[in-house]
Order: structure tokens, then sequence, then C-alpha cells
């Protein structure tokens, strides 16, 4: 390939989209058909170290659309090669993450009549439910209830109905994610932007392998997002409210951004219709009684949130003979008062002159999910990409990094919850603390200017 090939930087775009495009499925080659993982601790590592390669060249392809005027046929070149990514991965069994046959398995228990709060899947109250093909792959099937909202499970019983099975769920999933794109289409038309921006979430390894080959809840709540985003940035804010809260009972962590949505905006009407939609999704699941919640306790117990130890910064000073557990109280009170600080400023502060609406609206949401979510540090690697989503409007750097990056979650060489996701969280802070003195400095030089 010759280099004045190479000048033109739609020519490199599509370089870097097909390049991506063939790691995805050079990385699915390494995958021995059948296994629940990638098939042994070697073979992860060297799929961990080709997806590597994929996320620096995604790094890439970041910057040239954020640096370089692309013409407007760039964008279909965005999209067509995300959806050749997925294409890839579809057809695979889910082999990252067991989650998917607890969806399925949940909207076959609704479809029949049960309250899906109610049971574990191995009560026998549900064996008639039992096949060979998903109850046997169900995780923590003998001892939890489920632990998804009920947003995620209206969406299971709807997919139970029409298109039982993986396969049926994985693209229900893949449409939720397909409407957050097209959402964030238009908010990027309405804030005047390029459409090529999409690149920023489409092309992001980690949301190509966490949906199309896992088929992630997640993709549900990044869906509904986009689409808030959407609605905010139109000034429709009840609906906005309304799916905000819709997402919020997906995962839980998209209520960190309600104060986003709150500035500029009538208070009263986005928190009172996110609150309707939260109280109307709950009534249909009321008959679980204390079940209701499913395994939220017994979740947090095990991923160490009880102890602190499933924190990465007391984990990191359990490392320096601190006890997780004596500063767990102090790191959540601090953790809460900083957020609830930082809303009350996003919510009721005033919007940088001569900012679009909808890029304060996005930068807002992205600093507010990227804080929101390390300070719950999750290990899952899915847990992360809905950060891209706001990142196509308002691409921070910290938070382009950390959609992306936790990649690396999804091996763990030392078995810690402190040292391996360093390789995320260090070079997170490093970024964010980049920006924030180019910011300051920024300001310094506009006030000596004045």
């Amino acid at each position: 390939m010759s280099a004045a090939f190479l000048t033109s930087p739609s020519r490199r775009l599509t370089v870097m989209g097909v390049g991506l495009t063939a790691i995805t499925g050079g990385a699915m080659a390494i995958h021995v058909p059948g296994a629940d993982t990638v098939g042994s601790v070697a073979r992860a590592n060297l799929f961990v170290a080709v997806l590597a390669a994929g996320l620096a060249l995604y790094f890439l392809a970041v910057r040239l659309v954020l640096r370089e005027q692309l013409p407007r046929r760039a964008a279909w070149t965005v999209l067509g090669l995300a959806v050749a990514m997925r294409a890839l991965l579809f057809p695979a069994d889910p082999f990252l993450s067991s989650d998917i046959y607890r969806y399925v398995w949940d909207g076959r228990v609704q479809a029949a009549g049960i309250n899906p709060y109610r049971f574990i899947p191995a009560d026998p109250a549900l064996a008639d439910l039992r096949d060979a093909d998903v109850y046997p792959l169900i995780n923590r099937k003998d001892y939890a209830r489920t632990i998804y909202p009920p947003a995620a499970q209206l969406a299971f019983a709807a997919v139970g109905r029409v298109a039982p099975g993986v396969w049926g769920m994985k693209l229900a999933m893949l449409a939720f994610e397909m409407g957050g794109i097209g959402a964030m289409l238009l908010v990027l038309r309405i804030a005047g932007l390029p459409p090529e921006r999409i690149l920023i979430y489409a092309w992001n390894p980690l949301a190509v392998w966490s949906f199309a080959c896992d088929g992630h809840v997640d993709a549900m709540g990044i869906g509904l997002l986009g689409l808030a985003l959407l609605a905010r940035a139109r000034r429709r804010d009840g609906i906005a409210g309304a799916l905000l809260g819709a997402a919020a009972l997906v995962k839980v962590l998209p209520v960190a951004v309600a104060p986003a949505f709150v500035r500029g905006a009538r208070l009263w009407c986005p928190m009172l219709a996110g609150a309707g939609i939260i109280l109307a999704f709950y009534l249909p699941y009321l008959s679980a009684g204390r079940n209701l919640f499913g395994f939220v306790s017994g979740y947090g117990a095990e991923e160490g949130y009880a102890t602190g130890e499933g924190y990465w910064l007391l984990a990191g000073l359990g490392h320096l003979g601190w006890a997780p557990a004596r500063l767990l109280i102090p790191y959540l009170v601090c953790a809460g008062l900083g957020l609830a600080a930082l809303a009350l400023r996003i919510a009721f502060g005033r919007a940088r002159k001569a900012e679009p609406d909808a890029v304060a609206l996005c930068r807002d949401t992205a600093i507010l999910a990227a804080i929101a979510t390390c300070a719950a540090s999750p290990h899952y690697a899915w847990y992360y990409p809905w950060l891209s989503l706001p990142a196509v409007v308002a691409p921070l750097t910290a938070v382009v990094w950390l959609g992306a990056a936790p990649l690396f979650f999804l091996i763990d060489p030392f078995n810690d919850r402190f040292l391996w996701p360093s390789i995320v969280f260090v070079p997170a802070l490093v970024l964010a603390g980049r920006s924030l003195l180019h910011r300051k400095s920024a300001s310094l030089l506009t006030q000596g200017a004045v």
C-alpha cells in the first residue's frame, strides 16, 4: 500500500476500520468452540493481547475523526464497518459471560405466568421449565434469585414470548444498541457536529464484544440513554426523564447522570416522569414481596462491596496495610458527598457561553457517568461501554479511555481487585488530571487576556 494512498483521511479511516474488523475475526478464531471461556489461560491471554492491538487501532481512529475533516460518506463507512464487526460475532455462542442464559430463563419464567423474583432457577416449582440448552448454563442457579430490575425483566418477558432463546435475546440487545446509535447520530446533528464521530461508540471493541458476542443487557440501558439524551436535546424534558428512569431500571448506574438532565430544564418535569416510570415498572412485580430486589444484597457480598475489598481504591489501600472494612463507611460518605456536590454544581450551574446545549448535556452526562462508575469500580468489562455513548458528542479523553480500556478486565492474571485493574484506572486518573490542568491553564490565560 503506497504512502500516497494513505494521505487521504477517509482512506486511512477505511484501512483502520478494515483492520479492526480483521482483528475482531482473528480474536474470535482464538476461541475454542464450545468452551465457556476462550479455552485456556494461555488462549485467554493471547485473546486479550489481540484485542489490545484492536484497542490501539480504535484510539487512532478516534483521534482521526476528531482531528481531520472527512467527507459526508465517511459516516456510512463507520456505520457499515460497525455492522460488519457485530455480524462477525453474532453467530457465536456467548463465551465471555453466561449472563444471557439468565435473561432467557427469566423470559421463559414470565412467559409461564410466574414472577421471576419469586424463585431461584433450581426451585422445584420451576422444574417443568428446565431444558438441556439454557438451564445448565445459568450462573448461580442453585442459590440466587434474579438480580435484574423491572425494565430489563419486561424486555426479557417480551423476547421470551416473541423470540425465545439466546439468538432472539442477542438480537433484541443489538436492536436496543442500534437505537442508541441512531439517537446519538441525531444528537450530533443537533449539536452541529460531524456524524462520523459516532465511531467513538460504534467502533468501541468493548461494546462490540459485550453485546454482539455476549448479548449483555447493558445494551438496553445504552439504547434508552441515547434516546433520553435525544429527547433532552430536543427539550422534551418529561420524555427524557421517563427514558432515563427506564435506563436506571436496566442497570442502576444511569441514575447518576440525572443532574445533567436537570440543568436548564423544568426541575419537576423530568424528575416526576422518571419517578413515575420507576413506580409503574415495579408494579407488575410487587407480588414478589421482600424478594423484589432479588439477589442485590448477595451480589454485593460476592463482589466484595460489603467488606470494601471490591472497590479499587480500598483494595489498593489494603495492600498498604489498611483494612478496607474500616475504610468502607468513610469511602462511601466521601464518594457520596463528592458526587452530590458535583451533581448540584451541574444541575444548577451556568452553562458555558456559546456552547450548544446538546454538547453541555453530553459532557455533564459523561463526567457524572465516569465518576459514578469509577467510584463503584466494577471489575466486569461490560459495565463500561455506556461511557462511550455521551463521549460521541463530548469526547473527554479520560472518558473515551474508560469506555474501552476495560477490555483488559476480561482476564485477571493476579486475581486481585487492585493490581490488574490499575492498568485501566491509573491512566484514567492521569488523563483526567491532565485535562483539568489544561482547562485551568486555558481559563487563566483567558482571564489574563481580559
